[in-house]
């Protein structure tokens, strides 16, 4: 456990140390996986105290130790979700989309100044910075006049619109039951779509999924990731995607 709790703590951080200037879109990365995979069935091998000929997918099993290159993949991705909270005039954030740096400066350089086929050519962590920053909404508010009574979809068209809300906290069979039967009645009308939302927070870090279907057949799948948000402002976004 000691030897684990080295590794895990001085070892990685000294050897991922700034990943981020060679782990990118279109980069060459496989002299630099496969030497730190060296490294890691080595650090394994000495943990464990295993042969040198033992397979190393089985080592890092039993370490408790994620593959190099999905450690990379997942420390990546959480530095391309913290750009968001940068200040909207910091450089990298002047760099990106226009749409994300609202009214400030764009940078002479910038992604947005560039054609579709010069943007597939850079090789930059600021493109995947880029791709992954499309996809977030973080910047909502749960008190837009949209929600207030009388300009809420539910108010305008309460007839047609019908929640139905259930936690898997909750075993209740009973609820189980009526949204099966309402599926089942709503499959046979193509008029009547249902969309399925549900939201989850790990790391600070909200994921938004809505699913809709119409006539027993999905439409469409959509998928946002959001930081530092409460869990109901994330319940609420995920619906009102779901109602857009």
């Amino acid at each position: 456990m000691q030897k684990h709790l080295l590794y895990k703590s001085c070892v990685l951080p000294i050897v991922l140390y700034r990943f981020q200037l060679w782990f990118y879109n279109h980069a060459p990365l496989s002299y630099y996986l496969k030497i730190l995979g060296k490294m890691q069935r080595r650090a394994a091998i000495w943990i464990l105290g295993a042969f040198k000929t033992s397979p190393m997918l089985s080592i890092e099993v039993i370490m408790r130790l994620i593959p190099i290159k999905l450690h990379l993949q997942k420390l990546g991705g959480r530095l391309q979700l913290q750009v968001h909270s940068l200040p909207p005039n910091h450089l990298i954030r002047s760099l990106i989309d226009s749409s994300n740096s609202r009214s400030f400066s764009q940078h002479p350089n910038s992604l947005n100044s560039l054609t579709n086929h010069q943007q597939s050519l850079i090789k930059s962590h600021v493109v995947d910075i880029d791709n992954r920053i499309n996809g977030i909404f973080p910047s909502f508010s749960p008190l837009h006049f949209k929600f207030s009574p009388g300009h809420r979809v539910i108010d305008n068209f309460s007839d047609f619109i019908v929640f139905n809300l259930h936690s898997k906290q909750k075993e209740d069979k009973t609820c189980a039951h009526q949204l099966n039967n309402m599926v089942i009645e709503s499959s046979s009308f193509l008029s009547t779509a249902i969309v399925v939302t549900d939201t989850s927070i790990k790391n600070n870090t909200a994921t938004f999924i809505s699913h809709m279907h119409t006539h027993n057949h999905p439409i469409t799948k959509t998928i946002h990731h959001a930081v530092h948000v409460t869990s109901s402002e994330a319940e609420l976004f995920t619906i009102r995607c779901g109602i857009n």
